[in-house]
């Protein structure tokens, strides 16, 4: 599969010209041609098909991908590693009452969608751990996506194999001094918007967006493995751990 780039699609061509193709649901891996946005979408449409992915790199960012090559691809294959990952399963409560449920491989965000900040009562498992966050959001990341959005507002990198959520605000204004938790992959967060008709907040899962919404309850999704395959010494793992001494 790949993405509709000129480099993405004529590498297709190539590969498939080489090694043959197949139709996804008959395959045995699946190899994806593009960046890290192909990436999510191939994770998003074969969620529950339990198929290893191989990413390689035709596209912008590649941090889930490995370096393109043509030369022995099915040796590549067969010797590739395993990162398991589990998304987040999110569920959105309209202000009208109706909900929205999402799967999200990277990070579920909530945003505020006007010029007033959002004001937001964070509860883990349960007790309410922050009354009042007053922000421009707040985002819940997996430890695969802890190098992505959650890094860029100032979240800690989780090592890809922890059993971690990070939980980061977007642009804090009060309280000034929280840079978000670290929690423990069972825990529960449940995120309440505060004058949520004044102050209107969206939540999103990956590329998913919920609109308007009161209540926001976020949760890994244990029952979901999903198989991502990398070269030996290219692994995400240690991908991830070099990202946290770049400077």
């Amino acid at each position: 599969m790949s993405s509709t780039t000129p480099e993405a699609e004529q590498a297709r061509a190539r590969l498939s010209t080489r090694y043959g193709n197949a139709n996804p649901e008959e395959a045995d891996v699946i190899v994806a041609l593009g960046g890290d946005g192909l990436m999510l979408q191939t994770l998003h449409r074969f969620m529950h098909a339990h198929i290893p992915i191989y990413g390689m790199h035709r596209g912008t960012v590649g941090f889930l991908m490995n370096e393109y090559r043509e030369e022995e691809l099915p040796e590549r294959l067969a010797n590739a590693k395993t990162n398991m990952i589990h998304p987040l399963r999110m569920k959105a409560v309209h202000q009208d009452g109706t909900q929205g449920k999402a799967l999200a491989i990277n990070e579920v965000s909530l945003f505020r969608l006007s010029h007033q900040a959002a004001k937001l009562r964070i509860a883990v498992d349960g007790e309410v751990r922050l009354e009042e966050l007053v922000s421009d959001g707040v985002l819940v990341s997996t430890p695969a996506g802890s190098t992505a959005y959650n890094l860029s507002a100032h979240g800690s990198i989780l090592p890809i194999n922890a059993s971690l959520l990070t939980l980061t605000p977007i642009s804090p204004f009060r309280p000034r001094r929280w840079r978000g938790a670290i929690l423990p992959n069972t825990a529960r967060v449940l995120i309440d918007v505060l004058e949520y008709d004044k102050r209107p907040v969206s939540a999103v899962a990956d590329h998913n967006e919920f609109r308007n919404v009161a209540r926001v309850e976020i949760a890994e999704e244990r029952a979901i493995g999903l198989q991502l395959l990398f070269d030996p010494g290219h692994e995400l793992g240690d991908r991830i751990l070099a990202e946290q001494f770049r400077y």
